[in-house]
Parts: C-alpha cells; sequence; structure tokens
C-alpha cells in the first residue's frame, strides 16, 4: 500500500521508503563526512597491515602465475607470503627489502 506524502512532512530529514511504510531518519555529521568506500583497484597490490619488507621475488616485467609467491612481508612478528591474486605481469615494484611499510602503502602494480 503505498502513501502520498506531505513533502514538508519531515522536512529535512533524510526519508527511507519500505513496502511497509515511511521512515525518517538523521544521518551524523561524522557519517556525512566520512570517507567513501572505493572498490580497490585490482592491479594495485597495497599492505592490508604495516610491516618491514623481508623479500621481493618479482622483478618488473615477469610474468607471474596465480598463486606464486611475489614477496614475503612481517607484520606482527609474523611472516605473510603475498600470493599473485591472477595470472598477469609484474608493472613496477615499489618496495625493496628491509623496508618498513605502513598500512595501504602500494607494493606492486601489476599489468
Amino acid at each position: 500500500m503505498e502513501q502520498e506524502l506531505d513533502e514538508n512532512l519531515f522536512g529535512e530529514y533524510p526519508s527511507l521508503f519500505t513496502s511497509s511504510g515511511q521512515y525518517k531518519t538523521q544521518l551524523t555529521t561524522k557519517y556525512q563526512n566520512r570517507v567513501k568506500w572505493e572498490r580497490p583497484n585490482p592491479l594495485m597490490l597495497c599492505a592490508q597491515i604495516p610491516g618491514t619488507v623481508i623479500d621481493v621475488y618479482v622483478k618488473n616485467g615477469q610474468s607471474v602465475k596465480k598463486g606464486e609467491v611475489i614477496m614475503l612481508l612481517e607484520a606482527m612478528k609474523m611472516q605473510n607470503q603475498i600470493l599473485m591474486p591472477f595470472d598477469g605481469k609484474i608493472k613496477n615494484v615499489h618496495v625493496k627489502p628491509d623496508e618498513k611499510i605502513a598500512k595501504n602503502h602500494l607494493m606492486i602494480e601489476l599489468a
């Protein structure tokens, strides 16, 4: 059952319409000013956690198969293997061994 509602009924409040009715809501300033989520670029391998690069097993221009270990990253006293997500080619390596990197640091570009 659809209902017509007066525009001024809820003023500046955003409204949510469902099959059972309409609801008014308030959005906080923090929510309205948040950084919007963007889908990650699959050709950019970024660090999910901060850590230290132990070793890089690939070079620029190298072809790599899905599942191959392309680098080793130490984080929280654990060594994490970074695997190639799909068959492809290494476009550019942005890290070197013993380099400390932050979360979301671009490590490797794929082609």
